[in-house]
């Protein structure tokens, strides 16, 4: 069965990994998650879960904006624009990947998805003013036709118009690069003019080809980001935001895992898309709606790219905080006891590659029904306790994969979600406790036979170059 797996596992993971579109769509998200995280700092001070806080920062005036108001908008510096971000990134890992230039990849991605954006729409209108500043009668509900960009192209809505546009505009890019159609300066042409002009006629060609593919959507009466939205992201979207999506994801990362490679970045190259999408409309619906009416009935998500990090595994893949924490209390061999103890701080913070490598958890048979079945139920208990509103979805915000477990529940949720962080992580111990204890066992018996064959002491003075 080990040997079936593997033949199929290996060569899906191996052409996933080396996708260039994956990896630029991988790579390039990670431009944005320093920003992010700043942002998610500034917002979690203006909307931190303490009563008398928030009213402080609510009262508190400087001028005529408010604290809470002041400290938000460093978060909308970031998340508000978080497509402009991604879509930056794509293009240039896109351009990378390609062998063209990165910044001009990054330029042209983003002239791309701001020829195909619409600049007009419609508002509805409460109240105008003449010239002297009076003001004009409007009547109920209506509505004119303005000039602008709408923070939601900026933000999640438009984020796979994003993907799709920066990595058609460098494919098309680099394809005109590679047959030759550029501009040719003669030798002693400083190199930043050479690549300048050099990127003339493929941006010009792109821009045409864009600007022809924006008058078709106009002909037909909407615009890129309308019908994308409409037709591709919402039902991805739906599609991702499901329990059994999640299920089957992690049953997958797990198993690549267990065939040594890492199962995040495989299945994450796919899936982390749709998260991170679901994560910026949980976060808008929260900064819209604030603490008390965030709940799944007003539309949260309760998959996200949080609830991913935060609530699926406790310690990294395999949620194997729980089983240093087993292997630390209950087993008695030095091997583990000795290798929970080195393993027992990176875990806190989520990085647990010395477990994964050390025990073994690759090809290790006996850890794989508890590496596998401990996040399924991490994932299904949480699932049904947001869902049942014992605590609220994750709000979006940023906290690092690396934020220490109860901390970032009471972060990304409130205290009731840090508490639950807690029972599964407690669950989990008693779920890898009968596997570890059964390889304790075993490794006890090699240590009591090595120490009888005298295999454990080596003497190097009998070491001698004589005997090479």
């Amino acid at each position: 069965m080990m040997d079936k797996l593997e033949k199929l596992l290996m060569p899906m993971a191996s052409a996933i990994g080396r996708n260039k579109y994956l990896i630029a769509i991988r790579d390039g998200f990670l431009v944005s998650t320093p920003l992010l995280i700043a942002g998610s700092i500034f917002l979690l001070l203006a909307n931190f879960p303490i009563t008398a806080w928030t009213d402080f920062a609510s009262n508190c005036m400087i001028g005529s904006l408010s604290l809470a108001d002041l400290l938000s908008k460093c978060s909308d510096a970031t998340f508000s624009i978080m497509a402009i971000f991604a879509t930056m990134g794509i293009g240039y890992t896109m351009a990378r990947e390609e062998g063209s230039t990165p910044i001009f990849g990054a330029a042209v991605a983003l002239m791309s998805w701001f020829i195909l954006m619409p600049f007009q729409f419609n508002t509805n209108i409460s109240s105008l003013m003449d010239a002297t500043g009076v003001a004009i009668n409007v009547p109920q509900g209506a509505n004119a036709m303005v000039s602008g960009l709408q923070f939601g192209w900026l933000g999640s809505k438009g984020l796979f118009v994003g993907i799709l546009a920066a990595i058609l505009s460098v494919q098309l890019y680099s394809w005109i690069e590679r047959k030759g159609w550029v501009i040719k300066m003669p030798a002693g042409v400083p190199p930043t003019v050479v690549q300048s002009f050099s990127a003339l006629i493929p941006a010009t060609i792109v821009m045409t080809v864009f600007f022809l593919v924006n008058i078709l959507f106009v002909a037909c009466g909407t615009n890129a980001f309308e019908f994308i939205f409409k037709f591709l992201q919402t039902p991805l979207l739906g599609l991702g935001d499901t329990l059994g999506a999640m299920i089957v994801a992690y049953i997958f990362l797990h198993f690549f895992w267990f065939f040594g490679i890492n199962g995040g970045s495989v299945v994450g190259a796919v899936f982390n898309p749709i998260l991170q999408t679901l994560a910026l409309e949980n976060l808008d619906l929260y900064r819209e709606v604030g603490v008390e009416g965030y709940t799944v009935a007003n539309g949260a998500h309760i998959i996200s790219q949080q609830f991913q990090d935060l609530f699926a595994t406790f310690g990294g893949a395999g949620s194997t905080l729980s089983l240093i924490i087993a292997m630390l209390l209950f087993c008695k061999s030095a091997r583990i006891r000795d290798l929970a103890k080195l393993s027992a701080v990176p875990g806190i913070f989520g990085i647990n590659e010395p477990i994964i490598f050390g025990l073994p958890v690759v090809l290790n048979p006996v850890i794989l029904i508890p590496f596998v079945l401990v996040p399924t139920m991490n994932i299904i208990l949480s699932y049904f306790a947001m869902s049942m509103g014992l605590f609220p979805p994750c709000n979006g915000i940023n906290i690092p994969w690396t934020m220490p477990v109860i901390a970032s529940g009471f972060l990304s949720t409130n205290w009731m979600g840090a508490l639950f962080q807690a029972f599964l992580l407690v669950l989990g111990v008693f779920i890898y406790l009968p596997f570890i204890k059964a390889m304790d066992k075993q490794y006890l018996a090699d240590e009591a036979a090595a120490v009888d064959s005298g295999e454990d002491e080596i003497d190097l003075d009998d070491l001698s170059l004589d005997d090479l």
